[in-house]
Order: C-alpha cells, then sequence, then structure tokens
C-alpha cells in the first residue's frame, strides 16, 4: 500500500486539515506496504477456510427470502472512491430504499437469517473479496455511503488517505449503535450530525497512532468482541484519556 504523493490527492483532499495525517502516513509507508501484505495474505486464507460457511449461509439466506445473496451498496473508499461492498444480504430485498440507510435494533426490515448472521458479523465476511480487490482494508475506516461523505468537514477526509476497514475501535466501541438510533424519530439525522463526528473522533485518532501492530490488537478484540467480549470500559478509559465524549447523546 503506497500513498499518493500530495500533488496526485483529489482537490478536495489537498487541504491543511488533511496535511498533519498525510505527514504522519508518510513516515510510515513500511508499515503501510506490510499492511497491504497481511491484507492480502490472511483474506486469501480465509476466503478458502471460510468457502464451506459461504456456501451454507447462500443457501440459507436463498431459501430465507426473496432476493440476492449479497447486498451490493455503493460506499466510498481511498481518496474518495466509489466502490460496490460485497456484504452477506441481511434485510429484505431492496430495504435500502424502503427507510433509514442507517439499521437500527429490532429493525423490521432485517430477515431472520439477517439477525443471526449479523449478531456474529457474518454478513461481513464477503468482504474478504474487497480486501483482496484493494478496495478495503482489515483494519481502517469503515466505509460510508456517499451521502454521509458529504458531510464530512475538511479533516474528516483524512480518513479517506487509506482504504476503507472491515472493522476498527468505533466498530467495537460503538457495537451499540443500532440501540442507540433506535431510540430517536429520524436515524440519518442523528447519524450524520451526533454519532458520526464522535466516531470520527476516533478514527482521526487511530490515524495519528497508526501502527502495524496496533492494527493487529485491533483484530484480535475485534474477534473477541464477536465472541461475546465487551470493551465498554476501554472505551470510557480510551475516551477520558483522549478528553472525548464517551456517550453519543442521541
Amino acid at each position: 500500500m503506497v500513498l499518493r504523493k500530495w500533488e496526485e490527492l483529489p482537490h478536495f483532499m489537498q487541504v491543511k486539515e488533511v496535511r498533519k495525517y498525510y505527514e504522519i502516513l508518510r513516515r510510515k509507508e513500511k508499515s503501510l506496504f506490510f499492511k497491504r501484505i497481511l491484507d492480502v495474505i490472511v483474506s486469501s486464507i480465509l476466503l478458502v477456510l471460510f468457502s464451506p460457511v459461504f456456501l451454507f449461509l447462500a443457501i440459507a439466506i436463498k431459501a430465507d427470502s426473496e432476493g440476492p445473496v449479497f447486498y451490493r451498496q455503493a460506499r466510498v473508499t481511498q481518496y474518495g472512491k466509489k466502490f460496490r461492498i460485497h456484504k452477506f444480504r441481511s434485510m429484505a430485498d431492496k430495504a435500502d430504499k424502503r427507510g433509514s440507510l442507517v439499521t437500527v435494533e429490532g429493525d423490521s426490515r432485517i430477515t431472520r437469517i439477517g439477525r443471526l448472521i449479523r449478531d456474529k458479523r457474518l454478513d461481513e465476511l464477503p468482504q474478504l473479496i474487497d480486501v483482496i480487490q484493494g478496495n478495503m482494508t482489515f483494519v481502517g475506516v469503515r466505509p460510508e455511503v456517499p451521502e454521509y461523505v458529504k458531510a464530512y468537514t475538511p479533516e474528516m477526509t483524512a480518513t479517506l488517505l487509506l482504504p476503507a476497514g472491515i472493522t476498527n475501535l468505533t466498530s467495537i466501541y460503538y457495537k451499540d449503535e443500532g440501540r442507540l438510533l433506535d431510540k430517536t424519530e429520524d436515524p440519518d439525522r442523528i447519524y450524520r450530525e451526533k454519532i458520526l463526528p464522535e466516531k470520527m473522533k476516533w478514527n482521526l485518532k487511530g490515524m495519528e497512532e497508526y501502527g502495524f501492530w496496533k492494527d493487529v490488537g485491533i483484530m484480535f478484540m475485534t474477534f473477541f468482541s464477536v465472541c461475546g467480549k465487551n470493551y465498554a470500559d476501554e472505551r470510557e478509559e480510551d475516551g477520558k484519556r483522549a478528553g472525548f465524549n464517551n456517550n453519543a447523546d442521541v
């Protein structure tokens, strides 16, 4: 993974707010190289190991509800590039055309199989394809839909210096996001105005502290989180040290 030269970045990213993070990453290009190597090797191995799971889930999804096996929504990744993400479909077909772009707890659009696979993040397994293609990486800022990226501040666009990620600290710390949004009448607005800015503080902090072995640690944290570990205490402590608002008050 090689950073573009500053003058080759999209014009909307060539701003002083982004320059700080660009210089941090530029000094860590060796780590970024090994990050890409890790992405390709691990995703290739996992695709082979999980191929029986892919087959089983594909059959279960088709048997449970009408529609395609995969959900291919447009998302935004490195340098503002749009791509169509690979996810197992966990909601009714064309659900994003019939409601909010975010999912709340108890969302009626979620299918029976979808509810099971979302709990353990199995719907995200096909993103291994996106990692191999270079549209995503294992650890990085979660890919947002174009509508939410339009709400980014100039500093937030710094997160587009790297490919979007399958997981990061916000995925672990905000795993209750659906429950928070379930309390609101306008989840799209609350996500854009309240939760997204709060998550971006963590994302930008992660870029400042980027390191290859830190990525590996977050991958293990994600595994333990999926297995049921709650990182609320760690979020509280990390937030206090960073001076963040630990509770995205919706």
